[in-house]
């Protein structure tokens, strides 16, 4: 066994980067056409890297590569049965896929269908269960041409195994510590804030966002909630939107009892670090000064998400103006201004104008630090 690639993978676990020459030069040790990495998390998008560091392996970049990133790209995985096996069994060595399924499940399923077609024949699997609840799985695959593994390649992928799981491990603790460090970082700058999972998991919070006890609280399975309904509801959707889309989103809490006002902010974290092994999400909650002053288009649409026309009805009414008066002075129709209002009240956890108004009236005008 090459200790060189035994090094290179340890090295893949803190820069992502690394995993398709990694792959490839275990592919090459195993006669195989091409490596895999998949990472699959609870109601999360799959992760993954395939092997194609090198002009060795052009033509299963051509041919290959198309199928991987459709993978990556649905959710038919879910339905796959030779997926659904490896889920299931988790095997603790590399396998051949094929023995665990039927000999119509074999020829039936779309992904080998695909597979045969570009000259892709048996499959030899691992599955990683890792700390943070992830499932890291190691997948290989020959021509048709080059028959199945034999045990002296199963076996050589068999001593690399401890090092991917090793490997694994040390990406996903590497992970929380990052975010640990993230959040403390932001609490010495007074800002509150925690990190999430892609499946919106708790992974750390820092001491000011902790709290904030009565706006915060747990959720199911290690998740955190909003206690506010109707902003909890933008807060589950934001977070649900970032597994596909990475979008930012804020999220305003109006004032209660002994809690001014809030705006929560959702912010996806695109770092190369997280691209394997998470889909994180970085929250932080900034209190707002009570105030007369009513903000500006901008900053609300950088609060809220509005649009500009949006924004401008908002502030309008904030105003006092009723809605008649101002979709008249804005030369749109009673009913686009209708429109407009119900997406505010959507986009601000808000019910009616009233609320509406001591929402905006309640946040202060962003400082310009050139003034």
């Amino acid at each position: 066994m090459s200790d060189d690639l035994i090094d290179r993978i340890y090295e893949a676990a803190f820069v992502p980067e690394l995993w398709s020459d990694v792959l490839e030069a275990a592919g090459d040790l195993s006669g195989s056409a091409n490596g895999a990495l998949f990472v699959f998390n609870e109601n999360a998008p799959i992760r993954g890297r395939f092997s194609d560091a090198s002009p060795r392996s052009a033509q299963a970049l051509k041919d290959v590569r198309p199928l991987f990133d459709q993978f990556l790209a649905s959710d038919s995985w879910k339905i796959l049965p030779g997926v659904m096996r490896m889920h299931e069994l988790r095997p603790a060595s590399f396998v051949h896929v094929e023995d665990f399924m039927t000999p119509e499940q074999i020829r039936n399923d779309p992904q080998r269908i695909a597979a045969r077609a570009v000259g892709i024949g048996v499959n030899l699997c691992t599955a990683i269960p890792v700390p943070t609840g992830e499932l890291v799985t190691v997948v290989f695959q020959r021509w048709i041409k080059d028959g199945e593994y034999d045990q002296a390649a199963i076996d050589r992928m068999d001593a690399l195994r401890p090092h991917f799981a090793r490997a694994g491990m040390m990406a996903a603790r590497l992970r929380l510590e990052q975010a640990q460090a993230a959040v403390s970082a932001l609490e010495a700058i007074g800002l509150a804030a925690s990190v999430l999972s892609g499946s919106g998991r708790v992974l750390a919070t820092n001491a000011l966002l902790e709290q904030m006890q009565p706006t915060f609280i747990a959720a199911a399975h290690g998740r955190m909630a909003l206690a506010n309904p109707a902003a909890n509801a933008l807060f589950q959707d934001a977070i649900a939107q970032n597994r596909a889309d990475q979008v930012a989103r804020s999220i305003p809490i109006p004032a209660g009892e002994n809690q001014p006002p809030l705006v929560v902010h959702l912010l996806p974290l695109r770092r190369s670090a997280h691209e394997i092994f998470s889909a994180d999400t970085l929250v932080t909650a900034t209190p707002v000064s009570a105030s007369a002053i009513v903000p500006s288009p901008s900053i609300l649409a950088g609060l809220f998400d509005l649009t500009p026309a949006e924004a401008r009805l908002a502030m309008a009414l904030s105003q006092g103006r009723p809605l008649k008066d101002v979709v008249a002075a804005s030369n749109i129709t009673v009913k686009s201004g209708r429109t407009y209002l119900e997406r505010i009240f959507a986009k601000t956890g808000t019910r009616q104008q009233s609320e509406l108004v001591a929402l905006l009236k309640s946040t202060q005008r962003i400082p310009d630090p050139d003034r």
